[in-house]
């Protein structure tokens, strides 16, 4: 079978666990009703939390989290592929993994991916992250086996870094996930038009469940959850509300792109320039 139904939860979450879990997981059974195979949630799906010693201080590893037999269960409830985009997972008491984790419909895990690039970034809307300060960066791409294709999964700022997208697609990937909590305002100026260069560099369904609406430290995020086609189209955008958005994945389209431009099989290589050379290059 190469057609399924993907959905995008979106969420407003808040600096409380338990409440997030609750409000995910009622999201998820809605897309399950609704015919969804595949479901996936946003980055931070269970805390959006900007006090570093309150975050660090409320992280559980894997093994204890409450969000892991939570959506453990609700996966296989529903029979579902279940992409929770990003937890907050102790790995030390000065560090953190934003770990996005995909539950099989049995309810194991069956992928973990550690987000790699990290948001130490100043907005000018006068809003300043630094991940870096309480994550440890991933160190490895990772691919997932679903019965429709192979997923590549990514978080959020992943999505600036083309490289590991056109990594994953040339290992094998036909559908890339982007889970996220982008700002108001890269969103509003970047988030459409790169998801949907993703998508279109690589050949692959992007399905990118997204944070929105005004969190805790008066962070606002921008919403419009996307589900993009291969070609490049928008198949679904979910707007600036929590709900659920969905769509119809026929991954014969993901070939059908690929062979009208073939452009994962045209690299060369080529030698990189220098400051050295420039300087060079002027005399």
């Amino acid at each position: 079978m190469s057609v399924f139904t993907a959905a995008c939860v979106q969420l407003t979450s808040g600096p409380e666990v338990m409440p997030n879990i609750a409000a995910a997981s009622e999201l998820i059974a809605e897309a399950a009703g609704l015919g969804a195979h595949f479901v996936g949630t946003p980055e931070n799906t269970t805390q959006v939390e900007g006090d570093k010693a309150r975050m660090l201080a409320e992280a559980r590893p894997e093994e204890t989290h409450a969000a892991v037999p939570a959506f453990r269960e609700l996966a296989a409830q529903h029979g579902i592929w279940l992409l929770i985009g990003s937890l907050t997972i102790k790995l030390s008491e000065e560090q953190c993994a934003n770990r996005s984790l995909l539950f099989a419909p049995d309810g194991r895990i069956a992928a973990r991916y550690d987000k790699i690039h990290m948001f130490d970034v100043d907005i000018p809307d006068g809003q300043s992250y630094r991940e870096s300060a309480t994550f440890r960066p991933g160190a490895r791409a990772v691919l997932a086996g679903l019965p429709w294709g192979t997923l590549g999964m990514t978080v959020c700022y992943d999505l600036r870094f083309p490289r590991l997208y056109r990594s994953l697609a040339q290992a094998g990937a036909g559908i890339l996930s982007v889970p996220a909590a982008f700002t108001q305002f890269t969103g509003q100026a970047h988030w459409h038009v790169l998801l949907r260069a993703r998508a279109i560099e690589t050949g692959c369904f992007v399905i990118a469940p997204a944070q929105c609406g005004e969190h805790a430290g008066k962070r606002r995020t921008y919403g419009h959850s996307l589900i993009v086609a291969p070609w490049g189209e928008v198949l679904a955008d979910g707007g600036e509300a929590p709900g659920v958005t969905l769509a119809e994945i026929d991954m014969a389209r993901v070939a059908e792109a690929r062979r009208m431009v073939p452009s994962l099989t045209h690299d060369r290589d080529f030698a990189v320039p220098t400051a050295e050379a420039q300087r060079d290059a002027g005399e």
